[in-house]
């Protein structure tokens, strides 16, 4: 979709708000223009609107039907314009479409306020909350009411009108520094480009150097060669190039997203982030911001999450001040007369690997064809949950580098449209995601769901096949993990479908099956060189599974330090006057971090916290992962990766179920006992004691 020039479209011709005749309903994003957007998203607002206020000014008498049911069905074409445009403007944006975003994202935020703050609407969620064990409800709809009394009082709705009055602003102006913070640091990565000759190629391997020629190629600067701020471009730079001083300059610059003065400065948007939080929570009745956000999660307190990170904290420092001796040592006798620094880790952690393990990401890389790997992905779910995928080449999609499959359960009955977009460019953020064009739910008959991952991989040169990392491998499965976890959901309530869980447990289906990708079996049958199709060596699967928790010291402390710095932000019940780096570098120093490694986010670029849904809650990642080393671990125990019955019980009570039980309740139907930290030290290779 390219840029065209706003006028007015009128709603009766406005294709975002007609029905979709596509197969499956899939957006026909061939119809669509940025002109079309704000016109509907008006439209659909006042319908949105008028249906919650409906609900609300009801005569009848509360039920569960007229209130609960109404507000599920509410809003639907607000949800249908909304899922096509922020996908749009996080995978494949423009001016035109980023300008709507920052006059539409306080809009939407004032709906959500009018709606959890409405007090007659409140009242009716109130008096079937107390009245609940009466209704004759099924589990899921206890569940739901649950959720929907939930929402509304950590929205505010029990709070006094001053207090609502100053939510509702709160809510409008966090929404738009969000945006905003996202907008920048896009700014930032598409507008940077390191250009190199061919005297600069020291140490990169072919692959690298093909991609990056298609990158400069690609930015009108034929013949030469581009690193670019995408992780797939910028870390295997880090990690091969012989260059220093270049090594010196792309980490900078990429550490230093969100903090180069100017238009793009991210440094009082982080703080007035902050501030605006502190005061939401305090307003609500709670100590600081970090209590509020994790009353709602399976750690409960944010001295859970904390007990946790420090946990691992001191045995991954320990683990990272031994193999930074070891880099410092290799580092020496290269003739290297200097301290080892966050730009030299990668690739002097590389030379390390072979000399330790005598393997490197160059012998691998051949072997890791992206298109293998999603087969390889789409046939792990196959022999776990019974899903065939088949690609399709008649829709019209928002990219040409976008691909779609059909998916089909054991019973050969749809189940879901999935889509794939896998290639970096400057139309999309960094980082790997899934999202949805549409949920599951059967509230009014099954609606199947639309779920894509994006990606940010390097595209292999002119007629080459793009080829994975060990690391790129493994966010496919993670991504294709949270995907399953749409697409195999069978609830009946939007609410409570897909993904639609706490922070710290929604990562726990897309980490496990991370898992498969590691396994012998699999790299045996996905694992082919890209030009001879020849399996991957026996000796170098075995060398590539021994060294699976190589550098694990390091990356326990670039994640952990992340992890530390949002967790105590968020915990200052009062940060008025809060210079979000100036905290960062004083934290970094309160726990230790070792200098030659640097956080894996910094503050003024750290969209997790700041634009996306992790605020306070980036430990979440670590806590979800003592689930899956636990619970990939029951797989190991039965001998058999694919076991049936385990995988039953893993679709059974985590995939398909959404979030219609209690997490703690979830995992230990599936495990059949609560989860085992020490599974996670196993993991990692860390001495330590879970507390």
């Amino acid at each position: 979709m390219s840029p065209k020039t706003l006028t007015t479209a009128s709603p009766i011709a406005n294709p975002l708000l007609e029905p979709w005749t596509t197969p499956f309903e899939a957006p026909p994003f061939d119809r669509f223009e940025p002109r079309h957007f704000r016109p509907a998203f008006d439209a659909a607002l006042a319908q949105a609107r008028a249906e919650v206020d409906a609900v609300a000014a009801d005569p009848a008498a509360p039920s569960f039907a007229n209130t609960i049911d109404a507000l599920e069905r509410s809003g639907r074409s607000l949800d249908k314009v909304a899922s096509v445009f922020f996908n749009l403007t996080g995978a494949h944006t423009n001016d035109d479409l980023q300008t709507i975003e920052r006059e539409i994202a306080p809009i939407l935020a004032r709906h959500r306020s009018e709606t959890y703050l409405n007090e007659a609407l409140f009242r009716r969620i109130d008096a079937l909350k107390a009245d609940a064990g009466n209704l004759g409800l099924s589990a899921e709809q206890a569940r739901v009411l649950d959720r929907y009394h939930l929402d509304f009082t950590r929205a505010g709705a029990a709070a006094p009108p001053e207090a609502k009055a100053r939510l509702a602003a709160i809510t409008e102006l966090l929404a738009t520094l969000a945006t905003e913070f996202g907008q920048h640091v896009l700014a930032d990565e598409k507008d940077w480009l390191l250009l190199l000759d061919k005297s600069d190629l020291d140490g990169l391997p072919d692959f690298f150097v093909a991609s990056a020629a298609r990158a400069a190629a690609d930015r009108g600067h034929a013949g030469k060669y581009a690193v670019t701020l995408s992780r797939s471009s910028v870390e295997p730079f880090l990690q091969f190039s012989a260059r220093r001083d270049l090594r010196e300059a792309a980490f900078r610059t990429w550490a230093a997203r969100g903090e180069n003065g100017g238009a793009t400065d991210n440094r009082a948007i982080a703080a007035e982030l902050v501030r605006l939080r502190a005061e939401r929570a305090h307003l609500l009745g709670y100590e600081t911001y970090a209590h509020y956000r994790l009353a709602d999660t399976m750690a409960k307190t944010p001295e859970a999450a904390l007990d946790l990170l420090e946990s691992v904290w001191t045995p991954g420092v320990a683990g990272a001040r031994k193999d930074e001796e070891a880099l410092q040592a290799i580092a020496a006798s290269e003739g290297g007369n200097f301290k080892l620094a966050p730009w030299d880790w990668r690739y002097l952690s590389e030379k390390r690997r072979k000399a330790e393990f005598d393997l490197d990401e160059s012998e691998l890389k051949p072997y890791l064809q992206l298109d293998r790997i999603i087969d390889a992905a789409f046939y792990a779910a196959s022999r776990l949950f019974g899903v065939t995928f088949s690609e399709r080449f008649d829709l019209k999609l928002y990219h040409p580098d976008v691909r779609a499959w059909d998916v089909k359960g054991r019973d050969g009955a749809p189940k879901a449209l999935f889509l794939g977009d896998y290639f970096a460019r400057p139309s999309k953020r960094s980082g790997a995601w899934m999202s949805g064009f549409r949920g599951q739910e059967k509230l009014d008959g099954p609606q199947l769901p639309i779920v894509v991952n994006v990606m940010n991989f390097a595209r292999g040169g002119d007629g080459e096949a793009s080829l994975l990392s060990v690391d790129d491998a493994r966010t496919l499965f993670h991504e294709f993990g949270h995907a399953l976890h749409g697409m195999l959901s069978d609830v009946v309530y939007p609410r409570i479908s897909g993904t639609h869980v706490a922070g710290d447990f929604v990562e726990f289906p897309s980490q496990v099956f991370e898992h498969w990708i590691q396994q012998p079996e699999m790299l045996r049958r996905f694992a082919l060189h890209y030009k001879t199709g020849e399996p991957m060596p026996e000796a170098l699967v075995d060398k590539l599974l021994a060294a699976r928790r190589f550098n694990q010291g390091w990356a326990t402390v670039e994640y952990t330090a992340s992890a530390l710095v949002d967790l105590k932000l968020h915990l200052d019940p009062s940060p008025d006057t809060v210079d979000v780096v100036a905290f960062e570098r004083s934290e970094l120093k309160r726990i230790g971090m070792p200098e030659a490694i640097a956080m894996r986010h910094r503050t003024p670029h750290f969209q997790h916290i700041f634009s996306g849904g992790y605020s306070a809650a980036y430990y979440s990642y670590l806590w979800s992962e003592v689930l899956d080393a636990d619970g990939f671990e029951a797989f190991e125990e039965s001998g058999d990766i694919f076991d049936p019955a385990i995988a039953k019980r893993l679709n059974d009570f985590v995939y398909a179920a959404g979030g219609s039980r209690d997490y703690d309740e979830a995992y230990r139907a599936f495990r059949g006992r609560p989860p085992s930290p020490e599974a996670l030290f196993r993991k990692r290779g860390l001495q330590g004691d879970a507390r």
